[in-house]
């Protein structure tokens, strides 16, 4: 069983492209075949951390001006030479980017009404049962437009696991909360699990060879989650301290690969043993 897995926040600002991208390559890592997709329209950034600049991007394909072959890319051999090498290596990234240029993200926005994004829909659809039938994923991971926007909410109806980021500051909590009220009860209505993922919360390694984080000098970040569960039913994930040299690197990149004893990567592999474990 394939498992589609959205990222989303309230604002933007969150970490969440961090966390898809981060996720998506340490699954690999683990040994499973997933595809990425950047469906973050009207901001596209992941290829930033793939150092890719592609010829078909997911807009030929919802367009059909491409197949799946086409728009999604098989990153494994740029990206896992070193994991190649053993033996038993079965893991796979296939990933999919949204075209950066103006006039593509205009176009997004030129469609309207319901039929429009109901067509939308069919296509984002159509995206991830050619992703599951034709490459034989583990995983579909999706990087989200922030907010209720109609590509947010498409994105999201397409997923069976939600992971909703923030951060510690009133207009981000109080965001969230109207998110969990508003868009996702609906979705765990229907069967979708969803995750609340509190990153660049504040706090420190200590040290680092520990592999370890100190929260203890600010609790507040578990009142904050204890309340959102206590009026919203909404689960929690560990969160991910605010790392200053991923958080301030002038560069995207990918820290589990480049770092894969980083804190915040053996922090990750923790918080994907979470999710799996309480599927």
């Amino acid at each position: 069983m394939t498992h589609c897995i959205a990222i989303h926040s309230y604002k933007g600002g969150t970490g969440k492209t961090t966390i898809a991208a981060n996720t998506a390559a340490l699954l690999v890592k683990m040994g499973k075949k997933v595809a990425i997709l950047d469906l973050d329209v009207y901001a596209p950034s992941l290829h930033n951390y793939f150092k890719i600049n592609p010829k078909k991007w997911i807009n030929d394909f919802l367009d059909n001006n491409a197949d799946i072959y086409e728009s999604i890319i098989d990153m494994t051999e740029i990206l896992f030479k070193d994991d190649q090498k053993q033996s038993n290596f079965t893991g796979k990234l296939y990933t999919g980017f949204s075209n950066p240029s103006r006039d593509a993200i205009f176009k997004f926005e030129m469609g309207n009404g319901t039929d429009y994004w109901k067509k939308q829909f069919r296509k984002l659809v159509f995206l991830r049962e050619q992703i599951i039938t034709k490459l034989d994923t583990d995983y579909i991971i999706i990087d989200t437009s922030p907010g209720i926007r109609h590509w947010s909410i498409n994105a999201l109806s397409i997923a069976d696991k939600l992971i909703l980021t923030m951060k510690m500051d009133d207009l981000d909590i109080e965001g969230t909360k109207k998110l969990l009220f508003e868009i996702y009860t609906t979705f765990v209505r229907f069967g979708a699990i969803s995750y609340i993922l509190l990153n660049r919360i504040s706090g420190y390694c200590i040290p680092a060879t520990t592999h370890d984080s100190n929260l203890e000098e600010n609790q507040d970040h578990k009142k904050v989650l204890e309340e959102l569960h206590a009026v919203t039913g909404a689960n929690s994930l560990s969160p991910l301290p605010c790392y200053c040299d991923i958080q301030f690197s002038p560069r995207e990149f990918l820290t589990v690969i480049n770092n894969p004893n980083h804190p915040f990567s053996l922090k990750l592999r923790s918080i994907i043993s979470e999710m799996t474990n309480n599927a």
